[in-house]
């Protein structure tokens, strides 16, 4: 995902809408409340939000939309809108399964909160207790961190540490190993940086503890135990279902689908699929505190802390208003003092999702789509959470939400060079041999520059993918990156030494944490 717009969706984009507040979970073990909405309300708010998400969908031309709301303990509401596939007639159902990219987190840690329950692991236990082969940075850092700090986001790796390696073909055992390299972007603890391999390290963890893999522990303490039959840590699961949404993009005004997203290396943080129908169940289970149909599956404590503040994420000045990260969950205070437990999901090549849920009315909303990026989800979301609680719309949340993700995208394509204009009298470059050989550091390894058909190309990653140069300026070739955090042309800037051959190469994209100068090798 777009790396400013991945902070936003993290986050959860209905906190930045209406501005948050710390709330404490000191009653996690009180009955459920049953809330004041009346059946009248609920069924008004209902209705408004269907009609809503039609005219979204003509007006938006957005494939599919997929919308749930639980209350009281009941579903009360499942609907799917659209298609699977943009230009085919499939359509989106209850039991359509979509990758659910960052609400993988909240599953995740309530996966985590069963081992906690049956005191296999605790929150605060010592990563390396559970995984001796894990390394910060820094040897304080790899001594002292705990599960709670990847799971908040605190570990004081750079916001998205090890997306880049994902993009370029490593995978999760070397994506996990390469992170010592990577120097600290705050001090432990002290900032709230959203790295999904620092979270997902957290449940990599506790797996090799309870000696499976973490698709198979998932399955069993508690997909399975759930009835959750069509949801997944493992993307061949996605792949073979055949009633699967695809994922679409926006090319020329019309939405394709053009990639695959494989997340399995980050699978706890972004690697989920799942269904309506399962995803329900889970809700539930998050509103009544651990139990689903009498059954107690989670201590209430347990899940207590996943709805618990642990960092600080924003603060308003203005309004006083604080942001909060659970683990796994963003946590505030909206709606005239409500608590809020919520998070979105995208992947920057075709889908977004969101769970947002009002403990105080015991409520929860589902919102997933088969396209990116929008800010779809989030704006059906408080669209219903104004029409069930005021009785009407404060404003037209979708539209808010879409062009704020339209700003995010165009702040995020500006922290690259702006490559889109040839200089008017470019320097020649010099031969291509003086450039070509092959370049390393730690993080990411060797990279190559070739020569191939009159022209320069560059090689990254464990596969040596392939990449063409074109040449910009002097010693200034650019290049089209692909993948989930792909943000535009990026530059490949060489140094050299002796007037004759490059030393160094500085590729643009890559250096967006520090990482990306490479230095020549033999």
């Amino acid at each position: 995902m777009l790396k400013t717009l991945a902070i936003v969706v993290g986050c959860g984009l209905s906190m930045l809408l209406l501005g948050t507040a710390v709330v404490s979970n000191d009653a996690a073990a009180d009955e459920p409340k049953k809330g004041n909405i009346s059946p009248e309300r609920l069924a008004a708010a209902i209705a408004s939000l269907e009609k809503l998400t039609n005219e979204t969908l003509k007006k938006t031309g957005v494939p599919g939309i997929a919308i749930a709301i639980v209350h009281n303990d009941r579903v009360v509401y499942k609907q799917g809108f659209g298609v699977r596939e943009a230009g085919k007639p499939e359509p989106i159902d209850a039991d359509t399964v979509f990758q659910l990219a960052s609400v993988s987190k909240p599953i995740a840690t309530t996966v985590l909160a069963v081992l906690v329950s049956e005191k296999q692991i605790g929150w605060d236990d010592r990563v390396t207790d559970h995984d001796p082969g894990f390394e910060m940075y820094e040897p304080f850092v790899t001594r002292e961190l705990r599960l709670r700090d990847l799971l908040c986001h605190r570990s004081g790796l750079p916001d998205h540490a090890g997306d880049l390696l994902e993009d370029i073909g490593y995978d999760r055992q070397q994506i996990l190993h390469r992170l010592r390299y990577q120097p600290p972007d705050s001090s432990f603890r002290s900032h709230y940086a959203y790295t999904n391999f620092g979270f997902s390290e957290a449940g990599y963890a506790a797996a090799q503890s309870a000696g499976k893999s973490w698709e198979d522990l998932a399955q069993d303490k508690l997909f399975a135990p759930l009835g959750m039959t069509s949801t997944s840590y493992a993307f061949a699961d996605y792949a073979k279902a055949e009633n699967r949404a695809l994922l679409h993009v926006r090319e020329n005004g019309k939405w394709v689908g053009k990639y695959t997203r494989q997340p399995d290396a980050q699978a706890p943080a972004g690697g989920a699929s799942s269904s309506l129908n399962d995803l329900t169940r889970w809700v539930r289970l998050q509103l009544n505190r651990g139990e689903i149909d009498g059954k107690r599956l989670i201590s209430a404590e347990a899940l207590a802390d996943t709805h618990t503040p642990q960092m600080l994420t924003s603060f308003d000045p203005a309004q006083g208003r604080i942001g909060s990260y659970g683990l796994g969950w963003n946590v505030s205070v909206q709606r005239g003092g409500q608590a809020v437990y919520n998070h979105s999901g995208a992947f920057a090549l075709g889908m977004r999702s969101e769970v947002s849920l009002l403990p105080e009315e015991n409520l929860g909303i589902i919102v997933l789509s088969n396209a990116a990026p929008t800010g779809i989800p989030e704006g059906l979301t408080e669209s219903f959470f104004d029409l069930v609680l005021d009785g009407k719309l404060q404003r037209d949340w979708v539209e808010f939400a879409n062009r704020m993700f339209d700003e995010q995208v165009k702040q995020d394509a500006a922290r690259l060079r702006d490559y889109s204009k040839d200089p008017e009298e470019p320097t020649a470059a010099l031969k291509l041999n003086a450039y070509a050989g092959r370049y390393s550091n730690d993080y990411f390894g060797v990279i190559e520059l070739a020569e191939k058909d009159d022209g320069l190309v560059l090689r990254v990653g464990p596969k040596l993918t392939e990449f063409p140069l074109r040449h910009w300026d002097r010693d200034v070739f650019v290049y089209e990156p692909s993948g989930e955090s792909a943000i535009g042309t990026s530059g490949v800037s060489f140094t050299i030494a002796n007037g004759n051959q490059a030393t160094e190469v500085v590729v643009e994209n890559l250096d967006l944490d520090g990482q990306g100068t490479f230095k020549r090798v033999k």
